[in-house]
């Protein structure tokens, strides 16, 4: 029985002890080599008496990172990676919450760590990888582990200011990436690449898909994603045939028509996206310059593993139209609640809940927002079952897939109506001449607030839409910004974006 993802990588070393498994723009490490490097830091850690601790990966994003990953994991302790180039005020408030007992870092990062508030140890990696990496210390170790123990810790924004550490063990990952190889054949003929910080879920898929399966992951330079052109130039240079994207990042290719200068027809074979709405406009695009590609909608947030439900697309869609979410993963169960905490019926709208082994153990040392999210399931009275209320608003549609609306927070009471402020962004993004676009609710001016990288007037977009939703949904001022502020993770940054307000 697998009760750690290292079991992953010793059978993939074995087979493919040579093969590639990871590559960034400064090096690239086999299989065989990830796993004795990755024992060598396991070892380190394990002689220092480490056994399920927090453990801080501060490291350039690359190569060196994943090792780390898998050390902490070899090693039975859990991983919780800071980027290197986090807000002072953060990284204090995430060591604050997980109070970690090692930092692995590098000789020079670590003189730029001594600023933050840690007194602990550090492992510089650049010399434990070096260390003799020992066996018998790691079979001790993991013969204790079992698959409910943690494997990693990754921090989301809170809305106090403090950040929320998800929790997630070996057992979600294993059973997340167990149905992402076999529902889309990853096999070692396959190769990712990598978009997705590494404090983000969506990086999940890619490197555990890698250690299972054998595939490579080339971690793509954060800079080529304002360059599309020498973007697909870079995955058509590698060979690589499967993405797995936040929608942002696929919508900039979309809108500069990149495909023009770049033929991927004959190496693309999957284009997989979560983390945020795509519009079936830019998909569009996509399409009609790959049609022979899969594209696949994943949804869901950090607490349940990364993924819960996915669409594969398979029918056409117009412009304007939403992109279902899909359908549950096996072995995942959604309920779609209302406010009496019953199911839906037709299309009434929703909360959308998960229950499953995908689920997070709860928010790290934070006992009262973990109560919060995770409950008691209402539909089973009898035994304790516990399920994740994400916030996000969804309804079925007459082919019984999940549409999502928009989240509860995003969902505004203006002038006597309920309107989801997504629907709005869901019909600006099908106009032409609009590549992003974000609504807000102004709750002092009681306005509609639409945010747009193009200059046309109000009265355009509003005729333009007025098919599309009702009168008292059109926005009731027009921002134009010359480039729409986004996140570390890629996604539309709503709250820069409240700033204007």
């Amino acid at each position: 029985m697998k009760a750690n993802v290292t079991f992953w990588l010793d059978r993939t070393a074995e087979r493919l002890p040579d093969k590639t498994a990871f590559a960034d723009e400064h090096k690239t490490v086999t299989f065989g080599k990830l796993r004795s490097q990755a024992m060598a830091l396991g070892t380190q850690m394990a002689k220092m008496g480490l056994f399920r601790k927090p453990v801080v990966i501060y490291l350039e994003k690359g190569v060196d990172v994943l090792v780390s990953f898998m050390g902490a994991a070899y090693s039975c302790n859990f991983y919780s990676p800071i980027d290197i180039d986090m807000p002072a005020s953060r990284v204090n408030k995430i060591l604050e919450v997980l109070q970690p007992a090692l930092v692995i870092t590098t000789a020079g990062l670590k003189k730029v760590f001594a600023d933050y508030a840690y007194e602990g140890e550090y492992l510089l990696f650049e010399e434990a990888v070096l260390s003799e990496a020992d066996e018998a210390c790691i079979e001790a170790a993991r013969s204790r582990g079992i698959d409910t123990d943690l494997l990693y810790v990754l921090f989301t924004s809170g809305s106090t200011g403090v950040p929320k550490g998800v929790t997630i063990n070996h057992r979600s990952v294993i059973d997340y990436i167990d149905w992402v190889t076999e529902t889309f054949a990853i096999t070692e003929q396959d190769s990712f690449g990598n978009q997705a910080p590494f404090y983000f879920d969506n990086s999940i898929l890619d490197i555990y898909s890698a250690i299972k399966s054998g595939a490579t992951t080339y971690i793509i330079p954060k800079n080529l994603f304002a360059q599309p052109v020498p973007l697909l130039e870079y995955l058509a240079d590698k060979k690589i045939n499967t993405i797995f994207w936040v929608p942002s990042a696929l919508i900039v290719v979309a809108k500069l028509k990149a495909f023009r200068n770049v033929d991927l027809s004959a190496t693309l074979k999957r284009v997989l996206f979560c983390g945020e709405v795509m519009p079936n406009k830019q998909l569009n695009t996509w399409r009609k310059f790959l049609p022979d590609v899969l594209y696949a909608n994943l949804y869901g947030p950090t607490e349940i593993t990364d993924a819960c439900t996915y669409y594969i697309v398979d029918r056409e869609f117009a412009d304007d139209e939403p992109l279902p979410i899909g359908i549950p993963m096996s072995n995942t169960d959604i309920l779609v609640l209302n406010d009496a905490n019953e199911p839906v019926s037709g299309d009434e709208i929703g909360e959308l809940c998960v229950r499953g082994t995908s689920l997070s153990m709860g928010y790290y040392n934070n006992p009262e927002k973990t109560k919060e999210a995770f409950v008691q399931n209402p539909l089973n009275p009898y035994v304790p079952e516990i399920i994740y209320r994400t916030g996000d608003l969804v309804r079925y549609n007459e082919y019984g897939e999940i549409l999502y609306l928009s989240r509860k927070d995003f969902q505004i009471k203006h002038m006597g109506h309920r309107i989801e402020l997504g629907e709005i962004e869901t019909a600006v993004s099908s106009l032409e001449e609009i590549a992003l676009c974000c609504c807000l609710y102004d709750e002092k001016r009681q306005k509609i607030v639409l945010f747009i990288e193009e200059k046309l007037e109000k009265a355009y977009i509003n005729e333009k839409i007025s098919g599309l939703v009702p009168e008292y949904m059109l926005p009731g001022k027009v921002i134009t910004l010359e480039r729409m502020p986004i996140n570390a993770n890629g996604k539309i940054d709503r709250v820069k974006l409240k700033e204007f307000l």
